[in-house]
């Protein structure tokens, strides 16, 4: 299973909104410019993102999105399944080879248990600890 930009971007959209989690709402613009991103790409993701409940937009010249939940409920596996669809590596048939169709299965379960258990939170937190203490060298 590849990821696709699609996940990659959803994925950096909603970060960008758990960071900012209770400062109000935040435009695609301003994600689009930080992360160097097409605006009219992010339009695109975010609306699936509203629809399936993870994201709430708020309207006027200080509008733009909010998380609908906290981050520590948001996982990158709802995120990737709603931009994705299902998780897995292949398609297979009852009719596959068991050995093939149960290695199959195991990689799918793996990929889901890191994907379900990665919130938003632990990956906004990952980010800020990196920032934090990255030290720069020169030569």
């Amino acid at each position: 299973m590849k990821i696709s930009t699609k996940g990659r971007y959803g994925l950096t959209i909603m970060m960008e909104l758990a960071a900012k989690y209770g400062e109000g709402p935040i435009s695609l613009k301003s994600i689009a410019e930080r992360n160097q991103l097409s605006e009219h790409y992010l339009e695109q993701l975010v609306a699936p993102l509203r629809n399936a409940g993870l994201v709430k937009s708020i309207r006027g010249a200080y509008g733009g999105y909010i998380l609908s939940k906290e981050p520590a409920e948001i996982t990158s596996g709802d995120i990737i399944r709603i931009l994705e669809g299902p998780i897995s590596p292949v398609d297979f048939t009852e009719e596959d080879d068991p050995a093939k169709r149960n290695l199959w299965l195991r990689i799918r379960d793996s990929i889901a248990e890191v994907l379900d258990s990665t919130t938003l939170e632990n990956l906004i937190t990952y980010k800020e600890e990196e920032t934090k203490d990255s030290y720069m060298f020169y030569i």
